[in-house]
């Protein structure tokens, strides 16, 4: 069996004050660098539907509203080497039209080159998915690809 697509193709992330965050079609990931030595007892984190708290060591790190809805059960947070947290959200919204522009409504919002990366990205993993005899881990995307690209579904197979 093959790499995920964006292991093969890389991701498009976003850079923070705190870390960065990045998104595929299904999931949104955050990371978070916190102190050498944190401890799984120091992080406080909570996800929720449309909402994140992370505190560490009584630290608030990163508290707001999603940019979108995620699937509250399926949300995860993991403690690596003691000095990055990694939350895995999975969008509720999985089409390739769902590019969020931020992390939180109001914050951490994509610039502009890095928002355009991000949408090619994820019509290039839809192709993928459509196609998965193709790799399109090392193509190149040009014209309509905004809001998921051109719709082929119609098109006779």
């Amino acid at each position: 069996m093959s790499a995920p697509f964006e292991e093969r193709s890389g991701v498009v992330p976003c850079g923070t004050p705190w870390g960065r965050w990045y998104q595929t079609l299904e999931e949104v990931f955050i990371e978070v660098r916190v102190p050498l030595g944190t401890r799984a007892k120091d992080v406080r984190c909570s996800l929720r539907s449309r909402h994140i708290s992370l505190a560490v060591c009584g630290q608030e790190l990163l508290q707001g509203k999603l940019f979108d809805s995620t699937v509250t059960d399926e949300g995860t947070w993991t403690l690596e080497d003691r000095q990055m947290i990694r939350i895995v959200l999975m969008k509720t919204n999985r089409d390739s039209g769902n590019c969020w522009t931020s992390l939180l409504e109001n914050e951490y919002a994509a610039d502009p080159w890095v928002q355009d990366q991000m949408q090619r990205k994820l019509t290039l993993e839809r192709f993928q998915r459509e196609n998965p005899g193709f790799d399109f881990s090392g193509a190149e995307i040009s014209g309509n690809y905004s809001k998921g690209g051109p719709d082929f579904s119609s098109l006779e197979k």
